[in-house]
């Protein structure tokens, strides 16, 4: 490439089987050990060992001990956005997709991408943000109205105390099922803690899926509907 940063190493390393099964594993944004992320891809703890070096090397993923063991996680948003944009081309450029089970339908209405809310609930609440104007969408960056502000503050979310972390406040992310995007950012990522804090959904163990109760669904749902006054 004449231009820009070489790709093709990147390319290369996330274009294998088990390492992209290993990176999509910790899209649920857990830290996991290399026993389980071997497990996730079918491959043997000593080969999934050598997968994670190389990640490790490209600062695709960072690790952390405790006692014996040693946890891997994604090395940042930036790597989960990627993995999930790939996921979205990847699932609609295929022209047969495979048979789906009893989980699909459930990752396809909720599920958390790395710490925010996606799938059909998470496009449908930044779809209302915009048309309510809690978000703006303008010249490709995406900013909260004072509306915005008032909105989160009546959920229990300081806006302004979640922008002063050192990652980016508030972004678009494009959804891998529904080909649009949803709330991405830590401002994302407070809401998503927020829905989970109300008891209004649930993290399903060992899935990406995230379950919302009837009354929760209902209640999220509700509130979108309310405009903020002034």
């Amino acid at each position: 490439m004449s231009e820009g940063p070489n790709i093709v190493r990147i390319a290369a390393l996330i274009g294998d089987n088990a390492r992209a099964e290993a990176l999509s594993a910790l899209m649920s944004g857990r830290a996991l050990t290399a026993t389980e992320l071997a497990d996730a891809a079918s491959v043997t703890r000593q080969t999934m060992s050598s997968h994670l070096q190389k990640l490790l090397e490209a600062g695709l993923l960072k690790v952390s001990q405790q006692g014996r063991h040693r946890y891997f996680r994604l090395a940042g948003a930036d790597v989960a956005y990627l993995i999930e944009s790939m996921m979205g081309v990847a699932f609609h450029t295929t022209t047969q997709h495979p048979r789906t089970g009893p989980r699909d339908p459930a990752l396809r209405k909720a599920r958390i991408c790395y710490d925010h809310l996606a799938g059909e609930m998470g496009v449908y609440v930044y779809q209302q943000m915009l048309e309510y104007g809690l978000l703006l969408q303008k010249d490709g960056a995406l900013s909260i109205t004072d509306q915005g502000r008032e909105w989160f503050r009546q959920l229990g979310i300081d806006a302004d105390e979640v922008a002063q972390s050192r990652r980016s406040f508030c972004r678009a992310c494009l959804d891998w099922s529904e080909r649009k995007d949803h709330l991405a950012g830590a401002l994302g990522a407070a809401l998503l803690s927020r829905i989970l804090e109300l008891g209004w959904a649930r993290r399903v163990e060992d899935s990406r899926a995230i379950e919302f109760s009837a009354q929760g669904e209902a209640s999220l749902r509700g509130l979108m509907r309310l405009r903020c006054t002034e």
